[in-house]
């Protein structure tokens, strides 16, 4: 059974023999945990490292544990942890739609996999793209498929990298009550990296302040 605890023990990010960041952190079931701080310090390297993704002109040490499981030789396409970037990396070649749909997970019938994209462009504002092209839509149309693309995989963890920087405050605000809700609805953990501290308020969990007097190193 999944207990649903994320914990970072002991992280050491470098580069070269610069120590980017250390983390000890556990970030419970349901908490969105917020890491802040200037660029160039590793936050989104840290997001890399968690995934299995890391560059590697980048080295890490330490354990990364979810559910009880240690991931370090687990590949990143099997440790079913969403991740959002500030990119929105959108397939240019499908619909909205399909974009939504490559994000369910397998299982059940085409009529209830079209049920849930269609519930899910609903939730987003976008009930009528469902046949778009993504090249038609704003840069705030396309955060939003993006992260509820991320949030219908069913992730384990969610680590989301500046997730509402490009939207309007009307919309961030909204978009924030999406996310952060449907994480402690499904109880699972977060980490987020941010510069804003609106969203860190929002999220309510616990906030690291990251700082460096290196810059250019990573992210």
């Amino acid at each position: 059974m999944r207990d649903g605890m994320l914990e970072l023990r002991d992280i050491r990010v470098s580069k070269g023999d610069d120590t980017l960041m250390t983390v000890d952190l556990n970030v419970p079931a349901g908490t969105i945990a917020t890491i802040m701080g200037p660029s160039g310090v590793g936050k989104s390297t840290l997001l890399s490292l968690i995934g299995g993704t890391l560059d590697p002109v980048f080295s890490a040490k330490g354990d990364i544990i979810l559910d009880g499981v240690n991931l370090g030789s687990v590949p990143p396409e099997k440790r079913q942890i969403g991740i959002l970037f500030q990119d929105e990396l959108l397939f240019p070649h499908m619909t909205v739609s399909q974009n939504l749909a490559f994000g369910l997970r397998q299982g059940g019938t085409a009529a209830q996999r079209c049920d849930q994209v269609r519930h899910a462009l609903a939730q987003i504002g976008l009930s009528d793209f469902e046949r778009a092209d993504p090249a038609t839509l704003s840069g705030g149309q396309k955060a939003r498929v993006s992260l509820m693309r991320t949030l219908l995989s069913d992730p384990r963890a969610l680590l989301l990298d500046e997730p509402f920087s490009r939207l309007d405050s009307d919309l961030r605000d909204r978009m924030r009550q999406l996310v952060f809700g449907h994480a402690k609805e499904r109880n699972i953990p977060v980490l987020m990296v941010t510069h804003d501290k609106q969203d860190a308020d929002a999220a309510g969990g616990p906030v690291i302040n990251v700082g460096s007097d290196r810059q250019n190193l990573a992210e």
